[in-house]
């Protein structure tokens, strides 16, 4: 059986996310996905929706077997708890494929990391960022809405 972890923020969740997960789930039998926590997310504005409720949102996904949220501190905790033979970084997601390697030899962690493909939109009004979710809402809306 070959166990693959996907992770991410997993915020205000779309077809991008949907896609890398599909992507993820398709190197391998059983797909763990961990969801960062929100003080973990740190090289973008904060979470919009809490992690539990990212998490529950992940796990209702029937290409995922189980979701957690990640550990407080350490991203690799819940790495060694899974022991997967395969990390699967998202398209766009800003990680280092070298470091992560290294970090993961370093703890005596045997798995290969890839990298998801990306989705292009299948339609001229499909969003595929959180981000730009955010910018359509606040368009529409007002900012005072």
């Amino acid at each position: 059986m070959t166990r693959v972890v996907a992770q991410g923020t997993f915020d205000l969740l779309h077809p991008g996310h949907v896609h890398y997960l599909s992507d993820a789930a398709s190197y391998g039998d059983e797909l763990h996905v961990i969801v960062a926590r929100d003080d973990n997310v740190t090289h973008k504005p904060a979470p919009i929706l809490d992690g539990k409720q990212r998490r529950d949102m992940v796990e209702a996904l029937e290409v995922v077997d189980e979701a957690r949220l990640g550990h407080p501190e350490d991203i690799f905790t819940p790495i060694e708890a899974i022991d997967p033979d395969v990390i699967v970084l998202g398209f766009d997601q800003h990680h280092d494929e070298t470091a992560i390697e290294t970090a993961l030899a370093d703890r005596g962690i045997e798995c290969r990391v890839e990298r998801a493909t990306g989705r292009n939109p299948r339609h001229a009004d499909e969003l595929l960022s959180t981000g730009d979710i955010i910018d359509r809402i606040v368009r529409r809306r007002g900012p005072g809405d």
